[in-house]
């Protein structure tokens, strides 16, 4: 049918109400307009739609059939409309927000790979913005480390790291493979003593009183220049440490101190369909793999292996000055 959706829009508007002025009112035109686009549209199709003449206004027997074919037209032509309004309200750009030292190249190829029309954009965040930056919309989805204020949010572990402790090249410390909290009992800490809650309870100018003020630090940079002045050591996750690392400085695992976490978190109430790809990215969803669907076949179960007996672990000193393995 090789007529204009919007004529047949206001003949079925005519054809339903059968009165002129009625449907010329809840189209937002003028009667006359609508009379003549509908003698116009007889005039092209060569048929009377109307019985001349009828009071009330009556459909001829070519009119209803053609009613019947405007109708599925416009419904196809409504869902069509509908497609475009859903396609420009979903965002053109996904926005992610990450903390230091987590690496998104993986992810993001996929994500390129997968969803092409709709750009990457990667926001770093800090300790002090990572749960700003998602409740005020600036990103999409976060990787996070705690602490975490979780209220409105939503959150999935993702995997954890090792802290370590970052010092001089020549700091006793950088003797040793690894090191405890105990060992770094009597070092100045810089950095919040609720981050390493392990060190607080042994840290010697905590017994004591006597810890000095922290410098102004707003960032790992900046905190290491101080560890490479010698102003005291930082505890970080391995992964800022690398990122980070300078030549003049040395990191060392700290064994007894908890590991963080990465965690990926939006907002509960701002859920969608885009984050929920991404999530399943994250997590290694395939393509054809449903989110949470009954019919996925089941994984297959690995065979069991015996377990090898512990190696007896060889018990260590506490000070770091004068234990543990040198390097």
């Amino acid at each position: 049918m090789n007529i204009d959706v919007q004529t047949l829009r206001w003949f079925a508007a005519v054809a339903q109400q059968l009165h002129f002025a009625r449907a010329a009112q809840s189209l937002g035109i003028s009667r006359i307009r609508l009379s003549k686009a509908v003698v116009e549209l007889e005039e092209q199709l060569g048929v009377e739609l109307f019985v001349p003449g009828a009071s009330p206004t009556e459909l001829t027997a070519e009119g209803r059939d053609l009613l019947a074919r405007a109708l599925v037209e416009i419904a196809e032509d409504d869902r069509r409309l509908e497609r475009e309004r859903v396609t420009a309200a979903e965002p053109s750009t996904f926005t992610i927000g990450f903390a230091e030292g987590v690496t998104l190249t993986k992810w993001t190829r996929i994500w390129a790979d997968r969803f092409p029309d709709i750009a990457l954009s990667v926001v770093a965040t800090t300790p002090n913005s990572q749960v700003s930056c998602l409740r005020d919309g600036t990103v999409d989805v976060g990787f996070v480390r705690p602490p975490l204020d979780r209220d409105g949010l939503n959150a999935i572990g993702l995997y954890q790291e090792v802290q370590v402790v970052v010092v001089p090249k020549d700091h006793p410390v950088a003797a040793f493979d690894s090191v405890t909290a105990t060992d770094l009992a009597d070092e100045h800490l810089l950095a919040d003593p609720a981050t390493a809650p392990e060190w607080a309870a042994v840290a010697t100018e905590l017994v004591t009183g006597d810890r000095p003020e922290l410098p102004p630090m707003n960032s790992v940079a900046e905190t290491f220049e101080y560890v490479a002045a010698g102003l005291g050591v930082a505890i970080v996750p391995h992964s800022v440490a690398r990122f980070n690392a300078r030549k003049d400085l040395v990191y060392r695992p700290v064994t007894d101190i908890e590991h963080t976490q990465i965690a990926l978190a939006w907002v509960a109430d701002r859920e969608s369909e885009l984050i929920e790809e991404f999530i399943g990215i994250v997590r290694g969803r395939s393509t054809r793999s449903s989110r949470g669907s009954a019919d996925a076949p089941p994984a297959k179960k690995k065979k069991a292996h015996p377990s090898k007996p512990a190696r007896p672990v060889a018990k260590t000193k506490t000070n770091a000055r004068r234990s543990g393995k040198r390097r």
